[in-house]
């Protein structure tokens, strides 16, 4: 998984009663764009290092 700022990470919720969570990476810790990254959650604005999981996946912005 690579990703790029402003990528938005996606993860998918694992258990009944979960929901889908959106983010927007805003720093890489690494320059190759490997995790972990520094990413604000959409739902509250709480900015968290994130270690994505098999169930995470990068998208890009839309028209890029």
């Amino acid at each position: 998984m690579k990703a790029k700022v402003g990528d938005r990470l996606i993860l998918e919720a694992t258990h009944v009663g979960d929901h889908r969570r959106y983010g927007v990476v805003i720093a890489l810790r690494h320059e190759d764009g490997t995790p972990p990254y520094v990413v604000r959650w959409l739902d509250d604005g709480h900015e968290a290092l994130v270690f994505p999981g098999p169930d995470s996946r990068i998208e890009q912005p839309t028209g890029s």
